[in-house]
């Protein structure tokens, strides 16, 4: 599944890439695009639908394949992070905490597989919520975005105990139970909405097959509210979803789907709420997201590119004013997969 890696104490530069190149919902696609209908600044990569061919060239690596999808930018991801960290479910970091403790004790600690890891949020937030010294193996394909990962990667554990990371190049496609042996977690965030249901069931297989519990954040839930509800919120809404489920990807359908794959291989589920909940100090990512949301809902339906541009500009004006309120809904999933002999 991987390249070979490198450990880095402490966060420092590592080589590898990406399990899949998502990370956390706006829109699951990168962009440059210029709002719904062309107008105004363009949309941070990541946060709507993707380029025409040939723009944002510098976005992708040099020596890649022309048919390598471009990568999510840097900004967007750390634009959203403060939002994430807000969002996912801290209820579920209890009998997650219960499930470790019963792990065997193992002198480099905890080991952690983060999937599709991006720039290492999800470590930077899960990390300190956990004791003991940790290892986290990061998977991604972007060797650029994986580059941000270590040396943003997290220092210290709850208790103060050392964090480690190494960093692992590959696709989830590949992803099997072999290579997550020995794992005590693993984890993703915004990911499983842009896989497959063939690579929904891959990870799953994986997990479970490792015996290893899988906390799953920030998957998109379909679901947005806005304040002062306009007429059109439920025609982008649905013209969004049916964007997100393009080329067989699970999008809105993705954590219902991973439950109940979960649960059919004997795991314990839990569902949990983990919503954005964005307001006038959130005023750059919430333009950003909406500027994707029309977007790529516009780039599903064309026929709602004059009316949608209306929408967009009354949502910025307000947004801008300090005025607009905006909750993305999300789940977050925690199986705790059966040990595999051996484990606790």
């Amino acid at each position: 599944m991987t390249e070979p890696a490198t450990t880095t104490p402490h966060g420092g530069t590592s080589s590898g890439s990406r399990a899949r190149t998502h990370q956390e919902p706006g829109p699951r696609e990168d962009g440059g695009t210029s709002g719904a209908t062309g107008a105004g600044p363009s949309v941070i990569p990541g946060a709507g639908p993707a380029p025409r061919p040939g723009e944002r060239a510098t976005l992708r690596l040099r020596g890649t394949d022309a048919d390598e999808p471009p990568r999510y930018a840097p900004e967007w991801l750390r634009l959203r992070e403060p939002a994430d960290a807000a969002a996912r479910s801290a209820g579920l970091l209890d009998p997650l905490r219960l499930r470790l403790a019963e792990l065997p004790r193992r002198t480099e600690g905890l080991v952690v597989h983060d999937i599709g890891c991006g720039t290492g949020s999800m470590g930077r937030w899960l990390a300190p919520h956990l004791d003991g010294a940790q290892h986290w193996v990061l998977h991604d394909r972007d060797p650029y975005l994986l580059h941000f990962a270590a040396v943003a990667s997290p220092r210290s554990a709850a208790d103060g105990g050392h964090v480690t990371v190494e960093t692992r190049r590959g696709d989830i496609a590949r992803l099997t139970s072999d290579a997550l042996a020995g794992a005590s977690l693993v984890t993703a965030s915004a990911l499983l909405d842009v896989l497959t249901r063939e690579e929904v069931g891959a990870l799953v297989a994986a997990c479970t097959g490792a015996g290893c519990p899988a906390l799953l954040t920030l998957s998109v839930a379909g679901r947005v509210e806005l304040s002062a509800p306009h007429p059109m919120d439920q025609e982008i809404t649905e013209a969004f979803n049916a964007h997100q489920r393009r080329g067989g990807l699970l999008g809105p359908d993705a954590v219902t789907v991973a439950a109940e794959a979960f649960a059919e291989q004997g795991a314990t589920v839990r569902l949990n709420p983990s919503p954005w909940r964005l307001g006038p100090g959130q005023a750059a990512l919430t333009e950003q997201w909406l500027r994707g949301w029309v977007g790529a809902a516009v780039e599903e339906r064309p026929d709602l590119a004059e009316r949608a541009g209306r929408y967009l500009a009354e949502r910025l004006e307000a947004c801008a004013a300090g005025e607009l309120r905006v909750v993305v809904h999300h789940s977050d999933l925690l199986a705790l997969c059966r040990p595999v002999d051996g484990d606790a």
